[in-house]
C-alpha cells in the first residue's frame, strides 16, 4: 500500500478542519458536507489535495466548486480532482 493510501489519523484531521475554515460561507457548507460524508475514509493523498485546495481564494475555490472553472496548471492532478469531485457531490 502506497504511503499516500494510508488513512489520516485524528490529529492531523483535526489541523486539517481548522485549515479548511474558510471566509465565504457558501465554501464552508461544501465543506462542512465533504467531512460529514468523507472524514472516516480520508487518506493521506486526498488531505494534501485538500491543502492544496485551500491555497486557493475564496472566490477562486467557490468557482471550482460549483464548477465554473476546472484546476489548472500545477494544481491539474488527478489527486485535487478526486477530492474536488468528492467535495462537489451531493448526498444521494
Amino acid at each position: 500500500m502506497d504511503d499516500g493510501d494510508e488513512l489520516i489519523d485524528e490529529r492531523s484531521l483535526s489541523k486539517l478542519k481548522w485549515r479548511c475554515r474558510r471566509g465565504l460561507l457558501e465554501n464552508d457548507l461544501f465543506i462542512e458536507r465533504f467531512f460529514d460524508r468523507h472524514e472516516a475514509g480520508l487518506t493521506m493523498r486526498h488531505a494534501a489535495a485538500l491543502n492544496e485546495l485551500m491555497d486557493l481564494g475564496d472566490n477562486d475555490l467557490l468557482d471550482l466548486l460549483l464548477r465554473r472553472k476546472e484546476p489548472q496548471g500545477a494544481m491539474d492532478t488527478s489527486d485535487v480532482r478526486e477530492v474536488l469531485e468528492m467535495l462537489r457531490s451531493h448526498p444521494n
